[in-house]
């Protein structure tokens, strides 16, 4: 997928345990715990939005490698962020 046309999401933009100034993107209430990159691109594939997992990435502000997704460009960053938060939700339930 080419960049200019995806957005790079990381797992710590949908993680509760996680402050605003950690990193999370989502409202608190639409936040899971311990999100993977795999549930994030599960989740763009039932919204129809093309994703590529790269299992190497590792987010800036942790450095722990929890892997990022490129989500294809559909909507604004932020809208796509709040639907891929409420499919996780509605899949983890």
């Amino acid at each position: 997928m080419r960049e200019a046309k995806s957005y790079v999401v990381w797992p710590e933009y949908f993680d509760s345990k996680r402050t605003r100034s950690e990193g999370r993107r989502v409202p608190k209430r639409m936040a899971i715990d311990f999100p993977k990159a795999v549930s994030i691109a599960e989740a763009a594939k039932k919204l129809g939005l093309n994703s590529t997992v790269e299992c190497e990435g590792a987010y800036p502000k942790s450095w722990r490698k929890s892997g990022k997704v490129r989500v294809e460009k559909r909507w604004s960053k932020a809208e796509t962020l709040r639907q891929i938060a409420k499919k996780m939700k509605s899949l983890s339930n």
